[in-house]
């Protein structure tokens, strides 16, 4: 009878019959050096504009500060490994690559349903209080996965698993029952520094040690603001997130597609969307296309500018007209953006438009823009603003 087995395994078992690729347990004082590098990370502004991680970071350096009654964790995976190479398209400059996780049904939605219908059976069963949790909470977990035997955190500071690679949506369930803790798993990345090296912009200071300030992923998702010249060229064709230190992973050999959830798969048009059709999406356009997608979240200004710096880097003339457009755009970052990719694409027009439009431009950022001359160096000098 299923009820002689042991409530441990029983959670597993409906787990799996759930969805989750990946269950185990650790006590929830298992993982005390996590809030230690938080604090140093924080302090070393490696979180950039991601105040929110700031002002929750009393909360997210133990599970007993976020809930004092929780005695164990459990942690859960769900595998969105990608059926094709993520890193195909980039030579591709027509197209945005987005990441593969935004590709398909935001993973919030679906890992927290599952949770919380995981949860009501755990709380039927054993009678215990419990919270739920995706990665909107101040949750540490990585750290708390690789307690619990999921995997370890890779240098890319990202949970690599033997069966999964780097393909884990993680989630978390705090209960009062004190729970039989799996063996925490140790790294065995051993001299492997792929996932260092691949990563275009350099955000890895140090193996196990992420600079969000410097990474794609966070450029294009976090950060509201104008993207930092020095790293525009190194985006190249990436409009939403960045995958490759992730997808560059020798354990994403063991990884397989078939052990992906459904709701994960890609949807086609995000697979490799046209740039000229990103770059004309208006508000409404936007939440239409992307309506259940992460992408959502960060709202079309920011995901246009995105797809402007791309355009900049595709080397396609054809895309100069649509950029040219946003010149109009009543959103500052969008028309900076532009700025700059026309400037790559179209010198003349960019020479035309910025004798047009530097006297009257009223944001700074997008005149600082047309100034900057790290692209095209306009004479004369009675142009400035």
């Amino acid at each position: 009878m299923t009820q002689d087995k042991p409530l441990e395994q029983r959670l597993k078992e409906k787990a799996a019959e759930l969805g989750f690729a990946a269950c185990g347990i650790a006590r929830a004082d298992s993982a005390p050096k996590a809030g230690e590098r938080l604090r140093q990370w924080l302090a070393d502004g490696c979180h950039g504009d991601m105040i929110w991680m700031a002002e929750r970071a009393h909360h997210r350096v133990s599970p007993a500060a976020l809930w004092p009654e929780v005695r164990s964790v459990v942690s859960l995976g769900m595998s969105y490994a990608p059926a094709a190479d993520p890193l195909r398209l980039a030579g591709e400059g027509g197209v945005g690559r987005i990441s593969v996780y935004a590709q398909g049904s935001d993973y919030h939605d679906v890992v927290k349903r599952q949770l919380k219908a995981l949860g009501r059976w755990l709380a039927v069963e054993a009678g215990c209080d419990l919270k739920v949790f995706v990665d909107t909470a101040p949750v540490m977990e990585k750290p708390l996965a690789e307690a619990a035997g999921l995997g370890w955190q890779g240098k890319h500071t990202n949970l690599v698993s033997r069966e999964h690679g780097s393909w884990l949506f993680l989630g978390a369930i705090y209960t009062t029952l004190d729970l039989a803790p799996d063996a925490a798993k140790v790294s065995t990345c051993g001299s492997c520094n792929a996932c260092l090296r691949a990563c275009p912009t350099e955000a890895f200071p140090a193996p196990y040690r992420l600079d969000a300030r410097r990474c794609i992923s966070y450029l294009t998702i976090e950060h509201a603001g104008p993207i930092p010249a020095e790293f525009r060229s190194a985006i190249g064709n990436r409009i939403y997130g960045c995958d490759d230190c992730l997808a560059v992973c020798p354990w994403n050999k063991f990884a397989a597609a078939a052990h992906a959830q459904i709701a994960f798969h890609p949807r086609a048009e995000l697979t490799a969307p046209a740039l000229s059709d990103l770059l004309q999406l208006d508000d409404a356009a936007f939440r239409q296309v992307f309506s259940g997608s992460p992408i959502k979240r960060i709202g079309r200004d920011r995901f246009v500018r995105n797809a402007a710096v791309a355009a900049g880097n595709s080397g396609d003339a054809g895309l100069a007209g649509p950029v040219q457009a946003l010149l109009d755009d009543p959103v500052a970052v969008v028309r900076g953006a532009a700025v700059w990719a026309l400037g790559r694409l179209d010198p003349s027009a960019w020479q035309r438009e910025r004798i047009a439009r530097l006297p009257t431009e009223p944001d700074e950022q997008v005149r600082a823009e047309w100034n900057a001359g790290d692209t095209i160096r306009v004479e004369p000098a009675s142009l400035s603003a």
